[in-house]
């Protein structure tokens, strides 16, 4: 069998490399779905969120009311690790 030992630059080179695919992986990012809806990746770990154009108006413009209900239940809210607004 071959030794495959890595030189320091290579394991540098690769630890960027690796640093770059978990930024890309937790990256938000945007898209049409095929039913014409608004798709959100990067919230849920495998699902996008999606919602129609107009869901996400309504949602949007009740933001204020949304976060003042996270900030009054948050002892009873459960959250991901690693999310941070």
């Amino acid at each position: 069998m071959k030794s495959s030992k890595m030189t320091e630059t290579q394991m540098a080179a690769r630890i960027a490399e690796l640093e770059q695919q978990v930024a890309k992986n937790h990256a938000i990012s945007f898209k049409v779905s095929g039913k014409g809806a608004v798709s959100v990746y990067g919230l849920n770990a495998r699902f996008p969120v999606t919602l129609y154009g107009d869901q996400w108006q309504k949602l949007l413009a009740l933001k204020d009311e949304l976060l003042k209900f996270i900030a009054e239940h948050k002892s009873e809210l459960s959250m991901k690790k690693g999310n941070h607004a």
